[in-house]
C-alpha cells in the first residue's frame, strides 16, 4: 500500500514539474520584454526541475545524497543567475 502511494507521489512530482517545464515557455511567446520573460522561465524551470528531482528522490532514495546535491546547487545556480541578469541589464540602463 506504501509502495503505490510512493509511485503515485513520485509520478505526480514528475508530472508537475514537466507541467512547470512547459507553462515557462508560454510567455516566450508573449510581447513582454526579454526581463520579463527571462524571469518567468527561469523560475518556472526552476520549480519544475527541482519537482522532476524529488520525485526521483522519491522513486530511489538510495541516491539521496546526489539527488540533494542537485537540489541545491539548482537552487544556488539559479538565484546567483537571476542577480547576475538583473545587474547586467541595470548597468547598460545606467552606466
Amino acid at each position: 500500500m506504501i509502495d503505490v502511494f510512493i509511485n503515485v507521489a513520485s509520478y505526480g512530482c514528475i508530472v508537475v514539474g514537466l507541467i512547470f517545464w512547459f507553462w515557462g515557455t508560454l510567455p516566450l511567446l508573449g510581447h513582454r520584454s526579454v526581463l520579463f520573460k527571462l524571469h518567468s522561465l527561469s523560475v518556472a524551470d526552476t520549480l519544475g526541475s527541482m519537482s522532476i528531482i524529488v520525485g526521483l528522490l522519491l522513486k530511489i532514495p538510495k541516491e539521496w545524497p546526489l539527488l540533494l546535491l542537485a537540489l541545491i546547487s539548482l537552487s544556488i545556480w539559479n538565484t546567483v543567475l537571476g542577480y547576475v541578469l538583473a545587474y547586467c541589464s541595470n548597468e547598460g540602463r545606467h552606466g
